[in-house]
């Protein structure tokens, strides 16, 4: 009985050593601890237990700290934590730190922090510093003074500036300064075929104009790789010129048309209303000669000499062609003396 106490006893002890070991190997990682000791990276076991308490994976900040040891970069564990802590991406400032060391390159460890926390990829800047990189510009469409277009693309050489990386400007505003460089050098261009004769000239021109100020990269070479000719744009201007043009003397001439028919019709008007005027006034004559009979005033010779005067016009106006009236003097006067 004795010996199933004593057996119990154990197993419960043991029980016990276990749980113990297992709350003590989830908050020190003992293989992780061991490979620091063998690096030669001191990291005590208090440590491991504080990165656990502050949701820190050990892991994560003990590795790039061997490797930044290995590499024989003075960097502690405080600032790693520090900086992980910051959300900043520990692997690829340590890897930038070692590329720049091997390049001779001068960068600390917080100009490498700031770069990474300003949400650039350090260790890529790192490489284009070392090895640049050509940036192929899209197809640029600039107009010669002669009126015809040049389409121009461009192979601009940056290497990345570490001192301006915070703050500089990315590859946008390098292509969009390029794109403005080769428009202002072809515009400025007296013919399109002395930028063909010499695409060298939109190089030298986009180069001493300093474009890449204020960006995060440095211009070592810009390079024309294609030059087309487009379109006659001067000829298309001229003709959509003369098309308006054309337009505005129809629209000017119809105008005038418009108040030449105006002026005519009131001028017909103005004729009608004179001859209506006309027509009245000679019907008032044959009745003031039947009147003229009547008082007196009007003696019968000299009503036949009238008539006659006017038999003589008649015949004189048949001859000409212009027609008789369609009720004579004569015959008034004859209706008005019945």
């Amino acid at each position: 009985m004795f010996f199933f106490e004593d057996f119990y006893g154990v197993v419960i002890a043991i029980i016990g050593v276990l749980f113990l070991v297992s709350i003590v190997l989830r908050f020190v990682p003992l293989g992780l601890w061991i490979t620091a000791i063998s690096s030669g990276v001191h990291v005590s076991i208090a440590s491991l237990i504080g990165m656990r308490l502050r949701r820190i994976v050990p892991k994560r900040i003990v590795e790039p700290l061997i490797k930044a040891r290995k590499a024989g970069l003075d960097i502690n564990l405080n600032q790693l934590e520090t900086h992980f802590l910051a959300g900043g991406n520990i692997d690829k400032v340590i890897n930038a730190l070692i590329a720049a060391q091997r390049a001779g390159m001068s960068l600390s460890f917080e100009k490498a922090c700031a770069i990474d926390l300003a949400g650039r990829d350090v260790f890529n800047a790192v490489q284009m510093s070392v090895t640049p990189k050509v940036i192929e510009t899209p197809l640029v469409a600039a107009i010669a003074k002669d009126g015809i277009e040049l389409r121009v693309k461009a192979r601009v050489t940056v290497r990345t500036n570490i001192e301006r990386l915070v703050g500089g400007a990315g590859e946008e505003t390098i292509i969009a300064r390029i794109g403005e460089g080769i428009v202002t050098t072809v515009g400025s261009s007296v013919t399109h075929s002395a930028v063909l004769e010499n695409p060298d000239t939109i190089s030298q021109t986009v180069l001493n104009k300093g474009l890449d100020a204020g960006t995060a990269y440095e211009i070592l070479s810009i390079d024309i790789a294609d030059v087309d000719v487009g379109r006659n744009i001067g000829a298309q201007l001229q003709m959509d010129q003369a098309e308006a043009d054309r337009r505005i003397a129809q629209a000017r001439a119809e105008e005038r048309r418009a108040m030449a028919v105006a002026q005519e019709q009131e001028m017909k008007a103005a004729v009608q209303e004179m001859r209506a005027k006309v027509v009245e006034a000679e019907a008032e004559v044959p009745r003031a000669m039947a009147a003229a009979l009547r008082e007196g005033n009007l003696g019968v010779m000299d009503y036949y000499q009238m008539r006659n005067i006017m038999a003589d016009t008649g015949m004189r106006e048949s001859i000409a062609g212009i027609g008789a009236p369609a009720q004579s003097t004569a015959s008034v006067v004859d209706e008005q003396k019945k």
